[in-house]
């Protein structure tokens, strides 16, 4: 091997990146180290990782405690079959979780990541009912929503180009405007048409994520879920993104009046450490499944479900989430944000913002349509990386999702970067 050839070149020849596309994107940027918000390349240049690595990262790169947390676990057990045995870790990960979720959630299914825990919902939510002897199969989601890459994930998202190479093979799903004050009463109306068919709503609450940090009212998503609770539809609340305290909550779900029968969580559930995903449920969900015939099992696991490291993981980072020190960190943010916000209203340069806790989105303004393909999302996403800022912006809307322990200081960096672009950028 010539050990002169850099990380960047050896990965082109032999890896294939996701949402990439290597002829238009050139070759990727080698981190060799990253701590606390800033990530370093194998150039010596660093960057501020303002979108928390894909939205995982809550506490910073290399968090001392939960590596030590670790590093004593690896000396224990790494690994061991889930099915049919135990550990510590997932025991007590399952208890912390459901001591902090909605007081309805009474079990916790492990998996590896958001789309598979979203999978695993799908299927609870349509097993229930064929368990139960009733045949509920449509299944509701709302416009512009994505809920993950796999097959069954891919369908209650919004098609896309995307989606489009498998059209053919995502099963049907009734999709529902937004809620808020002028379409409430229509969908109201459409889900009482065929409140008997009616299998599950799943729905990102406050914030769509992927379809451009899209935020829309607690209280008209509460009316609506109070409304689906009415007609015995499950619920889905899809917080692999929103939990953990990116909203200003702990969860979405402390915003909202109704609790769903079904929670989705993932992305921070590590801290950003390693992966893995969770799906909980209530007491009438579990007791479906309960039998002494074993074709009403739930026949779904992966070979590292209830990683002992992951689980370690995910303790270490809820310790940190949990302490005060962090909540006062997350109110910083959020007052930052809501005051840069108010600050560039008006910019000729901005179509709108959007904040909510830690999550501050910008739309830049433009001719073209405002979606994942705006060529102003490769001007964007050089511009800020030429000043040692990671954003990945989802086509003209650049948002800020940084770790808790952001400084002011680096914050200020970013929103000063901001403004300079305001004026070079579009």
């Amino acid at each position: 091997m010539n050990h002169e050839t850099t990380l960047s070149q050896r990965d082109v020849a032999a890896v294939w990146h996701p949402y990439s596309q290597l002829p238009i994107d050139g070759p990727p940027i080698a981190i060799v180290e990253g701590k606390g918000v800033y990530l370093y390349a194998e150039d010596g240049r660093s960057y501020i990782d303002a979108i928390s690595s894909w939205w995982v990262n809550l506490h910073g790169h290399a968090h001392p405690y939960i590596a030590e947390q670790l590093y004593k676990q690896l000396h224990k057990l790494e690994h061991v079959i889930f099915a049919g045995f135990t550990h510590s870790p997932a025991i007590a990960l399952a208890e912390r979780l459901l001591s902090i979720l909605p007081d309805n959630q009474r079990k916790i299914f492990y998996s590896d990541n958001g789309s598979t825990a979203v999978e695993i919902a799908l299927k609870m939510c349509l097993q229930y009912w064929h368990n139960t002897g009733q045949c509920k199969k449509k299944i509701i989601a709302l416009k512009d929503a994505y809920h993950g890459d796999t097959f069954g994930t891919m369908s209650v998202s919004a098609r896309s180009n995307w989606t489009k190479p498998f059209e053919n093979y995502l099963f049907e799903v009734i999709f529902l405007e937004v809620p808020n004050e002028l379409s409430l009463k229509t969908i109201k109306e459409k889900l009482y048409a065929i409140r008997q068919e009616v299998a599950c709503f799943i729905y990102e609450p406050l914030v769509q994520g992927s379809a451009g940090m899209k935020m829309y009212e607690a209280s008209h998503l509460s009316e609506l879920l109070c409304f689906c609770k009415e007609l015995g539809i499950l619920l889905i609340q899809d917080e692999v993104f929103t939990g953990f305290g990116r909203t200003g909550k702990l969860f979405a779900a402390d915003y909202l009046h109704t609790q769903p029968d079904i929670m989705c969580l993932s992305k921070g559930l590590t801290g950003g450490t390693l992966p893995l995903g969770v799906t909980s449920c209530t007491e009438p969900i579990y007791h479906a499944f309960l039998s002494n015939d074993r074709t009403k099992t739930l026949f779904h696991g992966h070979s590292y479900t209830a990683n002992p490291l992951a689980c370690v993981a995910a303790l270490a980072s809820l310790d940190l989430l949990l302490k005060e020190e962090t909540r006062l960190c997350i109110q910083r943010i959020t007052t930052r944000h809501i005051d840069f916000a108010r600050s560039i209203r008006g910019h000729r340069n901005v179509q709108t913002t959007r904040f909510l806790g830690t999550i501050l989105a910008i739309e830049w303004r433009s001719d073209d349509v405002t979606n994942y393909f705006n060529p102003l999302r490769d001007q964007l996403y050089d511009y800020f990386l030429q000043k040692g800022i990671l954003m990945r912006p989802l086509g003209n809307v650049i948002y800020l999702l940084p770790p808790y322990c952001i400084k002011d200081e680096e914050l200020d960096y970013i929103y000063a970067t901001i403004r300079l672009a305001l004026e070079e950028v579009g």
